[in-house]
C-alpha cells in the first residue's frame, strides 16, 4: 500500500534527522521505515528517524530509530530537534517536557537555539583499559542517556576512526549492548570531539550525549568547570551541570543551535 508522509529534516550542529508527527499512529512498521527513508542515497537521508507521538505523561513522546532500524534509549541532538520541531508545529511552547526511553527530557526552545535538560549521567567503569588488535587504549565509560566511551587523544583530526571506531564499539567489555565512542583532544578553554555513533555504525558530524559525555569526564579528570564548550565538526555545543562530590553530577544541560532544514514528502512505496 502507498502511502505519503509529510515529514521535516531537522539539523542540530550536523546531526541530521527526519521527523515525523505520528500522533496519528499512520507509521506502524517504525524500524523497516528508518532503515529506507534514513538512506543518503535513495531514501531522504539523516542521521536518524524521530517519531513524535502521543504520551500520557508529558507533552509528546519522542521515538528514535537509527538507520540500521535499531532504537536507541536516548539521542541529544535528536531531543533538541524535536523540541524545536514540536515548537515550529504549535504542537508546545517555549517550554515543554518530553517521553523518551531514558526518561522524561526537559526543554526550552529560544528561536535557533534548545537546551534540554539530559538524565544525571552513572558511571559504568571509571578507568577501563581496552587491548585492541594492534594497541590497547584507556578511557571512561558511562551512561548519558546510552552509553559512551571517552578516551583522550592528542589531535582529533589524526585519530583512525574508522578503524578504531568499529573495533572498539563492538569490544567484548561492552557486550552485547557495545558502545559509542568519543575522542576528545583537550584545548585550553574548550575540547575537540569526534563521535563513532552505535547504530550509525559511522562518525556523524556531532553527538549530544557524547558532546555531555566528553564535558562531564573533562571535568573529572582535566579540571574543566561548567559550562563546558565542546567543538564538533558539526558546530559547537555547551555542557551545564552541577558537580556534587568526586564522581557524582546533576542538573546537566546541553545546549546549541538547531536548523529546520526543508518540509518535504516521502512517497513510501
Amino acid at each position: 500500500m502507498k502511502r505519503e508522509l509529510k515529514f521535516s529534516k531537522m539539523e542540530g550542529t550536523g546531526n541530521d534527522f527526519v521527523v515525523v508527527d505520528n500522533r496519528s499512529g499512520i507509521v506502524k512498521d517504525r524500524e523497516n521505515l528508518a532503515k529506507r527513508i534514513c538512506l543518503r542515497k535513495k531514501g531522504v537521508g539523516a542521521d536518524g528517524l524521530l517519531l513524535l507521538e502521543k504520551s500520557d505523561r508529558a507533552d509528546f513522546r519522542m521515538r528514535i530509530f537509527n538507520p540500521d532500524g535499531s532504537e536507541p534509549e536516548m539521542c541529544g541532538n535528536g531531543a533538541r530537534c524535536i523540541a524545536r520541531f514540536a515548537y515550529l508545529e504549535g504542537i508546545v511552547g517555549e517550554k515543554c517536557s518530553f517521553e523518551t526511553l531514558s526518561g522524561l527530557v526537559s526543554a526550552y526552545i529560544d528561536e535557533g537555539n534548545v537546551r534540554i535538560k539530559m538524565k544525571d549521567p552513572s558511571f559504568l567503569n571509571f578507568n577501563l583499559g581496552l587491548s585492541l588488535k594492534d594497541d590497547s587504549c584507556d578511557g571512561y565509560h558511562l551512561d548519558t542517556g546510552v552509553p559512551h566511551f571517552v578516551l583522550f587523544v592528542p589531535e582529533v583530526g589524526r585519530v583512525a576512526l574508522e578503524k578504531l571506531g568499529p573495533e572498539i564499539r563492538y569490544h567484548q567489555s561492552f557486550q552485547p549492548a557495545g558502545t559509542n565512542i568519543d575522542f576528545v583532544e583537550v584545548k585550553e578553554s574548550f575540547l575537540k570531539v569526534r563521535t563513532y555513533e552505535r547504530g550509525v555504525e559511522a562518525e556523524t558530524l556531532s553527538c549530544g550525549t557524547g558532546v555531555t559525555a566528553t564535558a562531564i569526564v573533562a571535568s573529572l579528570v582535566r579540571g574543566f568547570s561548567s559550562p563546558v564548550e565542546v567543538r564538533t565538526k558539526g558546530g559547537n555545543l555547551k555542557v551545564y551541570f552541577q558537580r556534587r562530590g568526586k564522581t557524582s553530577f546533576t542538573q546537566v544541560f546541553l545546549e546549541g543551535e538547531v536548523r529546520l532544514v526543508y518540509e518535504g514528502r516521502y512517497n513510501d512505496n
